[in-house]
Order: structure tokens, then sequence, then C-alpha cells
């Protein structure tokens, strides 16, 4: 994926089922079933990151952020529930970014949606 980050990140939550897009706290969020919140993006919100905040599998924050505080950080307000923040104003692997989404849908989605997501069940 090339171009604006936030139109690739759009296309990789609105990929998954029953999601929806809406302002939440004035930037783009994603919602599963219209109530709970998988991704948040965050231009420059907090600081000069442009990146997105995301719920994380149990230690991947810590790990993350330790092997490469380049790229992710723990975000404001959420971090201290395990959320991960993913730069997106550096070189970005979008493949990882894709697995990164998914896992924080799985982490929030009914299992009734997860088994909708292929490799997932």
């Amino acid at each position: 994926m090339t171009g604006d980050p936030l139109d690739s990140l759009r296309r990789l939550c609105l990929a998954l089922p029953e999601v929806s897009e809406r302002l939440s706290h004035g930037e783009p969020t994603w919602f599963v079933r219209g109530k709970k919140t998988f991704v948040m993006y965050a231009d420059r919100h907090h600081d000069d990151k442009v990146a997105f905040w995301c719920p994380a599998p149990p230690g991947a924050q810590e790990e993350l952020v330790g092997a490469e505080p380049e790229r992710f950080f723990r975000p404001p307000y959420v971090g201290h529930r395990g959320w991960l923040g993913v730069r997106l104003d550096v070189d970005v692997d979008w493949a990882e970014i894709e697995g990164i989404v998914t896992d924080a849908y799985c982490l929030v989605a009914p299992k009734s949606l997860i088994a909708q997501v292929p490799g997932r069940t």
C-alpha cells in the first residue's frame, strides 16, 4: 500500500466483518458492530507522530516497544491497558500492520465475526 497512511489503514480496517468508522476525539476510529473500538488513528494527536493505537495481545506492547521503540510506543490514556501505538510516519511494513490490525479486531470482536476472518477461528 502506498500514499496516505490513513487511506491504507482505513482499507485494512473496513475489510474486516461488520466494521464501521466514525470520528472519536476528533480522529478517525474503527468499531466492531458500531460499539467496540479496535483502532484509533492519531494524526499528531498528542505529539508529532502519525500513528494508530489498538489493543494488543498480552505482552505484545512490552515486547514490540522494547524491540523497536522507533516504530512502536505506549500510547497515552490506553497504554496502561496494554494498547499499542504504531507509527505510520516511518517506513511501514503494511503486511505487519495488517496482522496487528487483525489481532486487535480479534481481541474485541465476538467469536461469530472472528470466524469470518480468513485464517482465524
